[in-house]
């Protein structure tokens, strides 16, 4: 019989779309990489999804952010998101929790009842504790690292955070989790080389408000095509995790 997941079934089978629908990911950050993530495991049939940022659509979202439209702008991602995965799947169970990931959050989340963890956060702080509390629970967690100033998409590759290398972030990340005796963490990243930005245009939403998700030393540039390559890899590992911890098959 015919179903929204049908082509899905054709590529991984029956039970793993059925393993899909019953899983349960939370997805930490909702922009230009976290926005792809989601998207793409509502349309693979991901059958219950977490929304966590405290972020409003902004007119600088436009070039780069899937739920960004002259419609949505000024109102909270997580619902905007929400929004577009009912539409594409109304029997998807949709939870938004509307803040910022951080350390001094971290409590109101039971990490024990997600199937995996999607960080797609911008602090070094939140990042670290993602994976800290993923670790204590026992679940599958992926890190995405820089996206920000870069111009290759196909120089993403999928690693273990100890395995990378040239990433600014990739490095303070390796440093922080040694310390804490973090022994693996898969992660998205790329070898290129930061593209200096330009300079900062005073009409920046983050130029205008320093929120806890731009606490960094300058606001990086970005385009349409590289932090979707991110997202769109970062949800193809939790997919394929997914059926492979559940089956024991991987494609």
């Amino acid at each position: 019989m015919e179903s929204p997941f049908s082509r899905t079934e054709l590529m991984f089978g029956k039970e793993a779309v059925e393993v899909l629908k019953h899983s349960r990911v939370a997805v930490f950050g909702i922009g230009g990489v976290g926005g792809y993530v989601v998207e793409a495991l509502v349309r693979s049939g991901v059958g219950a999804i977490d929304l966590i940022d405290h972020d409003k659509v902004c007119l600088t979202n436009l070039n780069r952010q899937i739920i960004a439209t002259t419609k949505t702008i000024g109102s909270y991602k997580v619902d905007v998101m929400k929004e577009r995965i009912l539409d594409i799947n109304p029997k998807a169970e949709v939870h938004t929790h509307q803040c910022f990931y951080l350390p001094d959050t971290k409590d109101a989340f039971d990490f024990c009842q997600y199937s995996y963890v999607v960080d797609a956060v911008d602090t070094v702080a939140a990042k670290i504790q993602l994976v800290l509390e993923a670790q204590r629970a026992q679940v599958p967690i992926i890190s995405s690292m820089g996206a920000g100033n870069k111009m290759h998409p196909e120089m993403f590759e999928v690693a273990d955070i100890y395995e990378t290398s040239v990433c600014p972030l990739a490095r303070v990340m390796r440093r922080e989790l040694k310390k804490r005796g973090i022994e693996r963490l898969k992660v998205v990243y790329s070898k290129e080389k930061p593209v200096p930005p330009r300079e900062e245009s005073d009409e920046d939403c983050h130029a205008k408000e320093k929120k806890p998700c731009q606490d960094r030393k300058a606001i990086p540039g970005s385009n349409a095509f590289v932090p979707s390559v991110a997202g769109l890899i970062l949800a193809g590992e939790v997919i394929k995790d997914l059926i492979f911890y559940q089956i024991g098959r991987k494609e």
